[in-house]
């Protein structure tokens, strides 16, 4: 077993934390080029902790490991965060049961609009996270084959507004990963996780 970092921001660490995300989507880089045929046509086949484009394809080689690691690794949470500086603390009294020193706040949960400067999510040590998830599934798609169930599983949507989910998560994916991305319709990992520290364990 393996623990990686990875990024979420603050809404997805949000849904997380209160169970309603359970799955991520990342693009695949370098997108695989093709061997046979289009979108649904041309499909990922795993064979030994190995992802392969139309693995029994006789000219198929194309062969990658899913950066986030296989099913039962760990992945540490990143999340934009910052520390606590004492002077903050508003009380003359001691203890006024604010933080100590140095605890790790985080714009998720911490997030008051008053102008604090928070540290990106790419800096988090392994140190200040607070959240560990196990990958309990790992597969591949393209983006826009993505179910009604799973924008749920993405943290996004509500399962009684059936036609909010498809706009929510489009809006998500081109917030994070740029305009036309969702067009683009790229080969995704499907990381699905359960959580084994912080949050709805």
């Amino acid at each position: 077993m393996k623990e990686r970092p990875i990024l979420f921001n603050a809404p997805m660490v949000k849904a997380i934390l209160e169970g309603r995300k359970t799955q991520t989507r990342r693009s695949i880089s370098p997108q695989p080029s093709l061997v046979m045929g289009e979108g649904k046509h041309s499909t990922y086949a795993y064979r030994g902790g190995m992802y392969a484009l139309d693995l029994y394809a006789s000219n198929s080689n194309i062969l990658s490991k899913c950066p986030f690691g296989k099913i039962g690794d760990r992945l540490w949470v990143r999340e934009t965060f910052r520390l606590f500086d004492s002077e903050e603390c508003p009380h003359a009294d001691f203890p006024c049961g604010c933080p100590s020193w140095g605890t790790p706040l985080y714009r998720a949960s911490h997030d008051c609009g008053d102008g604090e400067k928070w540290t990106p999510s790419i800096h988090m040590p392994r140190s200040a996270s607070r959240i560990l998830l196990e990958i309990t599934k790992i597969r591949v798609e393209r983006l826009q084959d993505i179910s009604e169930s799973d924008y749920l599983k993405e943290g996004v949507g509500s399962p009684i507004l059936r036609y909010c989910k498809k706009p929510k998560f489009m809006q998500l994916w081109e917030s994070i990963n740029g305009a036309d991305s969702w067009a683009a319709n790229p080969w995704v990992w499907v990381v699905e996780f359960k959580v084994i520290q912080g949050g709805a364990a």
